[in-house]
């Protein structure tokens, strides 16, 4: 036998050996399976199993959802007559039109800019009103009511303000001389400040019971559609005092609260009055939805 023909011979071996081995290997990994591929193998069963679960609910939930925005905007256009806004903050970075010239730098540095600027002129107006309560408290005037009459008050309560407004009842443009704040029926409502309740009034018409304080210096507070009334004429009461609970009239179209602030005989507009008892954010929400608002609830 030539050398050739040995050399011949020992790579066919080799060949068909490795090619055995190969088929033996894959045959065996295919008919059987270790321990930790069997482990491997049945969570991906299970995660394939929960996946579709999880997928499925998602779409459930999803649903529920659009169902509950449609329900919502469907009680808000019954309450206001207006779709429920939508107010989703704008962050900075979408003022600025898109451009790849623009570096991170340039945002970095502008948003520190603004920042600084918007601190100063926080501590400038916290310094103004220290200033404006010291003058004030030292020259015997009242503080106004700044308190919200409601605790626990979120800014989608908040309904329309006052003026022109559609009147649920006549659907007529008529005047609104207060806020509405919805609230559950029953819940507490809270002397805005220190004052004398000077008048009380029980009646189902019209704002139904009302209780009136007088916090001096020419403010005067009312608080109408109440249901049960605790507070009584001509007694002094703190800021922070039970008058009563929010209650409903056959004018209204849900239990709210009507909140009037006046000066002297002028009606103001009380989320004016609003701003020390929500954060900047949550006023900001509630000036928007008391202005938009076109229908009133009583």
């Amino acid at each position: 036998m030539t050398f050739k023909k040995i050399i011949g011979s020992a790579l066919r071996f080799l060949v068909a050996s490795v090619s055995t081995a190969i088929i033996i290997y894959i045959l065996v990994a295919l008919l059987f399976s270790t321990d930790e591929e069997k482990r491997l193998q049945k969570e991906n069963r299970l995660y394939s199993q929960r996946y579709t679960a999880m997928k499925e609910q998602a779409k459930l939930t999803s649903d529920v959802i659009d169902g509950l925005l449609d329900k919502d905007n469907a009680i808000y256009q019954e309450l206001f007559n207006t779709p429920a806004p939508t107010l989703d903050e704008v962050s900075a970075a979408d003022l600025i039109a898109d451009s790849d010239s623009l570096s991170e730098s340039f945002y970095l540095s502008a948003a520190a800019s603004k920042s600084g600027s918007l601190m100063k002129m926080a501590e400038s107006v916290d310094r103004n009103f220290e200033e404006v309560f010291r003058l004030i408290k030292s020259n015997g005037a009242a503080v106004p009511p700044l308190s919200m009459p409601l605790k626990d008050i979120s800014y989608v309560q908040t309904g329309a303000s006052t003026g022109m407004r559609l009147n649920p009842v006549t659907k007529l443009e008529l005047m609104h001389g207060g806020l509405d704040l919805v609230a559950p029926q029953g819940a507490p409502v809270y002397a805005a400040a220190e004052g004398t309740v000077t008048k009380v009034t029980h009646s189902r018409k019209g704002l139904g019971n009302t209780v009136e304080i007088d916090h001096g210096n020419g403010y005067t507070t009312k608080y109408c559609l109440l249901g049960d009334v605790t507070a009584v004429k001509g007694r002094r009461v703190k800021q922070g005092t039970k008058l009563g609970s929010v209650g409903i009239s056959t004018s209204a179209t849900a239990p709210h609260l009507h909140y009037e602030v006046w000066r002297d005989t002028l009606a103001m507009d009380p989320v004016n009055y609003l701003f020390t008892s929500v954060t900047p954010e949550d006023y900001a929400r509630m000036m928007s939805l008391s202005v938009n608002t076109k229908q009133s609830m009583d």
